[in-house]
């Protein structure tokens, strides 16, 4: 494949690029904005006089709706091999904006008792389900839309893209935190959020109906003779499971990963409040800003990884992370001001984006196409049950038994553990991801994309 494709090839992948993107995006942010409004809208679900159980009541819904990201991932993915890329991603936008809607109209205790908490509940078990599916469908259809010598930044986008959602979250709450009173807020403020999310989703729906499926689908779906596999199996258990190390590698390697970026993403607010004593206010703006540059940083990261190869980046942010995240979170606790802060988050999430900038591309490059996005989607969407979705509810544990300290050697254990496997992981920069591309390196037969590292990691 030439390193720079036609005109048109070119316009194609821009294309595909902002609609992925802007699909993505708001997709994470109605999963987002969940965790940022729980401060205003806790005490509304969950009646009591301790704030800090409260936020472990919503944090535990928070938490349960990750434990239906491995059924939409496996549904999701499944359905993304056989169906094709662009109907699953069409599929969770529609299950995204039910779900905001939901959480929009749920009545509180007060009105309903806890019924309302259990429209919550229902809403963030089907949000988890979308969100299961939609990590994949979207790291698969960046990767395989993206040139082969620009897939590390073509991927990154996703983090773009999951980022600026949070960060659209953010900057409603700050609006809404100017606008309103912080009765009004805790009142009825924090519906608006989730109402706009429903709106939001309405028209990535359209969007994602005009994207074109990627080449890499469209060839393995169509291969003739004996090039052609058995379309039964395509995204099935059955077939995932001849991959099963591969599988396990996207356990490992997503494990420390996840339990840094929601600690330093969802949970760094409530930190910085219940811990720092910092203001509410301000710790938005801190939060705000770090996630800006943040979001900035990845595409030069996915650069950088499409010329040194994906390894250098997730090992360097391993090794900060291990050694890093005491101190680093031990300071944030004592930060009294907004540069103090500001400064500190920075410096975790710089760490972090040797992995947010290319774990997409990484995954999807472990996997030929026929079982690429389930390949992706469950093994990401099991590590995250375990480990993301529960990052904010174990700190908020280790803080309530008067042990909050625990809780950072916790996630450095998590990233010592992804840093053995980078080590040990061969580097997929060069992966054939379509029968194309194989064939350009001189290889040939059905199995031949991932064939490389997905050999080297048995």
């Amino acid at each position: 494949m030439p390193a720079s494709p036609p005109g048109d090839e070119r316009r194609k992948r821009r294309l595909a690029l902002i609609g992925g993107s802007l699909g993505n995006l708001v997709e994470w942010y109605d999963w987002f904005v969940y965790a940022s409004f729980a401060i205003y809208f806790a005490d509304s679900f969950f009646p009591g006089d301790n704030p800090t159980t409260q936020l472990m009541n919503t944090a535990g819904i928070f938490a349960v709706g990750f434990l239906m990201r491995p059924v939409g991932g496996w549904i999701l993915g499944r359905a993304a091999d056989r169906h094709g890329r662009k109907s699953a991603l069409t599929l969770t936008v529609t299950m995204m904006s039910v779900a905001a809607l939901l959480i929009a109209v749920a009545p509180t205790y007060g009105q309903a008792g806890y019924f309302g908490a259990l429209v919550l509940l229902l809403a963030r078990l089907l949000q988890g389900m979308s969100i299961g599916g939609e990590y994949a469908a979207s790291a698969t259809y960046l990767t395989e839309a993206s040139a082969r010598n620009r897939r590390g930044l073509g991927s990154s986008f996703q983090y773009v893209s999951m980022t600026c959602g949070q960060l659209l979250g953010l900057g409603i709450l700050i609006t809404l935190q100017h606008t309103l009173t912080t009765a009004q807020l805790e009142s009825w403020g924090w519906r608006i959020p989730f109402l706009i999310g429903a709106l939001f989703a309405v028209v990535v729906f359209w969007l994602r109906r005009r994207l074109q499926e990627t080449d890499a689908f469209k060839e393995e779906s169509s291969a003739p003779g004996e090039d052609a596999h058995d379309d039964s199996t395509r995204g099935t258990l059955k077939a995932l499971w001849q991959y099963r190390r591969q599988a396990g590698l996207v356990m490992a390697l997503t494990l420390g990963g996840t339990v840094a970026y929601y600690t330093y993403t969802t949970y760094l607010t409530k930190y910085l409040v219940g811990s720092a004593g910092m203001e509410k206010t301000t710790a938005t703006l801190v939060s705000f800003t770090a996630l800006t540059l943040f979001a900035v940083l990845q595409p030069f990261a996915g650069m950088l990884s499409d010329r040194i190869g994906r390894r250098p980046l997730l090992i360097t942010f391993a090794v900060g992370c291990t050694v890093g995240t005491y101190p680093i979170m031990t300071a944030l606790g004592s930060a009294s001001s907004y540069w103090s802060a500001l400064g500190l988050s920075l410096l975790a999430l710089v760490i972090i984006t040797g992995y947010t900038s290319i774990n997409a591309a990484v995954k999807a490059e472990l996997f030929p196409t026929r079982v690429r996005a389930l390949g992706v989607a469950l093994p990401y969407a099991i590590a995250n049950a375990l480990f993301g979705g529960t990052a904010e509810y174990v700190a908020l544990w280790f803080k309530n038994s008067g042990h909050e300290k625990m809780f950072f050697w916790y996630v450095s254990g998590c990233a010592l553990i992804s840093l053995v496997t980078y080590v040990l992981m061969p580097d997929t920069r060069n992966a054939a991801l379509s029968r194309a591309e194989a064939e350009a390196d001189g290889e040939t037969g059905p199995e031949r994309p991932a064939a490389a590292p997905a050999e080297a990691a048995r």
